[in-house]
């Protein structure tokens, strides 16, 4: 059995957002062929696109093919739209929401959902976590990385995930037992990389690295002990990057541990027991990958493609069963098991 974690969703139509709230920057599509569509902000290309992105029986046939069991299903993070009047977000994420929750109910045996809320309003954000549980019967939510400087909102400043005012949604999902997927975006220094789509091959993984570095520092484990949290892209930069942060927590810890006294090393696997949180398989490489089971377990690793993106692994799975030395029983684990467990799936 393959559960791929890390998968993306639009639905196929939406109304013209910049429209409905009467300010512009909100993404639309344009199906300019059949069967292919233009992910447009303004007048911007982001992405092309095909049908496979927002076609529910497409997609079965694409995991048929490569032997994918479920896809765990989570909007594009560019439709996040944390800079937007909350209230516009909130609407925005219901329609989201509601859609990839009807993909689920009609194939409840391929797939499983995940949510967007709205962070800049951490009220709203922990209600529609609530009802994405509750009423739609989602596994949880899909996040970004931090929450975006918000003019709508009078917010000069992004907010991390570290940020005290996002205490109510972790305690939501904590109570919940709703899973927290963290997928970066807006990425980190975007502006000093325009070329050789720096920011998706840098940007991405240092983005990423900070929102786990702002958890464990800011004491966001500590303060939630049950709050399941995974991160995209086998934890970015972050496997390369706890070196020199336990370095700097002993050396430096006027600066360092001012927030939680608690070794970052300690939220990683040590012997049988793994880390404290999860991230997906999808670091491309064998090399890196044994230092993300050594770092992370194989309890905490789970398969994860970007699918349908450019950026994913083409053949979901494909790593993990190329990878020397695995048990059967490992295997099998990164497959799915690990999924199963950060859902709350139970055997399927």
């Amino acid at each position: 059995m393959k559960i791929d974690l890390h998968t993306h969703i639009l639905p196929r139509d939406w109304p013209d957002l910049d429209a409905r709230y009467g300010y512009s920057g909100f993404v639309r599509l344009e199906h300019h062929k059949p069967c292919c569509a233009r992910i447009m902000k303004g007048n911007e290309q982001f992405r092309e696109i095909s049908e496979n992105a927002w076609d529910p029986e497409r997609r079965i046939e694409d995991c048929d093919r490569a032997g994918v069991s479920m896809q765990v299903l989570s909007t594009v993070p560019v439709m996040f739209s944390y800079w937007a009047k909350p209230a516009d977000a909130l609407d925005l994420s219901l329609f989201l929401n509601d859609h990839i929750a009807e993909v689920a109910r009609a194939f409840p045996t391929r797939f499983a959902g995940l949510g967007t809320i709205p962070l800049q309003d951490p009220d709203l954000a922990a209600r529609e976590l609530e009802r994405c549980v509750r009423e739609l019967g989602m596994r949880g939510v899909q996040i970004g990385t931090h929450v975006d400087a918000n003019e709508h909102c009078h917010d000069p400043d992004c907010r991390n995930l570290d940020d005290r005012s996002l205490d109510v949604v972790w305690s939501a999902a904590e109570q919940l037992g709703a899973a927290i997927f963290v997928h970066p975006w807006d990425m980190l220094g975007k502006k000093r990389m325009p070329k050789y789509w720096l920011p998706w091959l840098v940007g991405m993984p240092a983005e990423t690295c900070l929102a786990i570095s702002c958890l464990m520092l800011g004491g966001v484990f500590e303060r939630f002990p049950k709050l399941r949290v995974a991160f995209a892209h086998g934890g970015g930069s972050f496997p390369f990057t706890i070196g020199r942060m336990e370095h700097g927590f002993h050396v430096r810890p006027d600066l360092v541990a001012t927030d939680n006294d608690v070794n970052p090393r300690s939220y990683l696997a040590t012997g049988e027991t793994p880390a404290r949180f999860y991230v997906d398989s999808l670091v491309h490489d064998p090399d890196a990958f044994r230092l993300l089971l050594k770092l992370f377990g194989s309890r905490r690793v789970a398969l994860g493609s970007d699918y349908p993106f450019p950026l994913g692994e083409s053949e979901p799975g494909e790593l993990i069963g190329a990878l020397d030395g695995l048990s059967a029983i490992d295997k099998a684990q990164l497959l799915s098991g690990t999924a199963r467990e950060f859902l709350g799936l139970g055997q399927i």
